[in-house]
């Protein structure tokens, strides 16, 4: 399983390219080293934890005054509560409908989004290139 822990994190790697989810590289990762949908979108999902984590402590570190005179401590507590809590009913539900009807919906997204975004690009007079 060393291996397939391995697989999955250079999986996750493929994400820090712009545009591409985190939780889907990770996902098919490990679909592709075994595990059954609700272990990866479970096993996705605490993988999350851990990077959305770091780069929270990482902006804590570099912010953390700046939020302290901007926003009480009070606040600050209640929002992580809220946080944590609507991750975890969101992660729930994640892990249940996955599950269920797998990933197919969200490939239809990804390339419905990627069709919107090309014809908009070539149909604007912006200069993107």
């Amino acid at each position: 399983m060393a291996n397939g822990i391995l697989i999955i994190g250079f999986a996750q790697c493929i994400a820090m390219w712009p545009g591409v989810s985190r939780s889907l590289v990770t996902i098919v990762g490990g679909l592709l080293v075994g595990l059954t949908m609700e272990a990866a979108v479970e096993y996705s999902f605490l993988l999350g934890v851990v990077t959305l984590g770091a780069a929270t402590a990482y902006d804590t570190l570099k912010h953390g005054q700046l939020m302290l005179q901007t926003f009480d401590h009070f606040s600050l507590i209640v929002g992580v509560v809220v946080a944590f809590i609507a991750a975890a009913i969101s992660v729930k539900w994640m892990v249940s409908y996955l599950s269920r009807h797998g990933l197919e919906i969200f490939g239809y997204y990804r390339v419905a989004i990627a069709v919107a975004t090309t014809v908009f690009l070539l149909t604007t007079k912006m200069k993107w290139i």
